[in-house]
């Protein structure tokens, strides 16, 4: 499963895989809307029970404007792994451009107190070069998100 997985960061143990595809069905190109679904993998590879308590996103869009994006957990969990565990969870990004980029960290506190800053790997966000004609034959058959 992890060849699905297109790009990875290890820090301390903690290693987050991301898959990140285009969806032409969510996207609304005509009315500049571009949407994008990520699967990230958390895994547990250290030798302490560690609990994700907050995310933090920069996503900057093909204009090179930057929104930080932070709150608690990650799709209202904040989970705890044992050492050997993996967490995974699925969300989504809009954007106002075609390209764009994510990247950022999670904090997580492990069973002793610590504190522990793991990266989220950066990863493009890239529509294909034909997702324009696509996205209008979506619309043109009357799909909904």
């Amino acid at each position: 499963m992890k060849e699905l997985f297109q790009h990875t960061a290890i820090t301390d143990g903690v290693v987050v895989r991301v898959a990140v595809n285009f969806l032409p069905e969510q996207s609304r190109i005509e009315a500049g809307k571009w949407f994008w679904v990520y699967h990230i993998r958390i895994e547990n590879e250290s030798d302490h029970t560690i609990q994700l308590m907050t995310r933090h996103w920069r996503i900057t869009d093909g204009r090179g404007m930057v929104n930080l994006v932070e709150g608690d957990g990650v799709v209202g969990e904040q989970p705890v792994l044992h050492p050997g565990e993996a967490h995974d969870y699925v969300s989504g990004c809009p954007l106002t451009t075609s390209h764009g980029s994510m990247e950022g960290h999670y904090t997580f506190v492990r069973q002793d107190g610590t504190e522990l800053l793991a990266a989220i790997p950066f990863f493009p966000l890239a529509a294909p070069p034909n997702a324009e004609s696509r996205g209008s034959q979506a619309e043109g058959r009357g799909s909904e998100p």
